[in-house]
């Protein structure tokens, strides 16, 4: 299975809200770099990853991910992708089934066929 392959079932499992944590090595780390949903940024252990996959299905009934651009490059690859979540709870100017939309630039690292680190750089529309 190719990195681009892995890439398309990791965000399928997410959109599936099947396991998705299966995909990376027990040391990943996910960096979510300054956005309109965490201003601080992020920087994510397997452990954090567990906790925050959990506090978000509750924020979410559904999200989608659609790949716009994908380049591989070795154990490298780099996607943009279109994201879609339907909001379960309020969340400032949005109300419970309100969509919201962004677009990822999101950096993989692989270690064999796992995610070693994942960087996103996420720009949502405003709400």
């Amino acid at each position: 299975m190719s990195r681009a392959d892995i890439v398309r079932a990791y965000l399928k499992a997410i959109e599936n809200r099947a396991d998705s944590l299966a995909f990376f090595t027990e040391d990943a780390v996910q960096e979510e770099f300054p956005n309109a949903l965490v201003p601080a940024g992020a920087r994510r252990t397997m452990t954090e990853l567990r906790e925050a996959n959990a506090r978000g299905r509750h924020v979410l009934t559904s999200e989608t991910y659609e790949i716009v651009n994908l380049i591989e490059d070795g154990d490298r690859l780099a996607c943009e992708v279109l994201w879609r979540g339907v909001l379960a709870v309020p969340l400032r100017s949005l109300k419970p089934g309100d969509a919201m939309k962004a677009r990822f630039g999101v950096f993989f690292e692989f270690e064999g066929d796992k995610i070693r680190r994942q960087r996103n750089y996420d720009c949502f529309e405003p709400f």
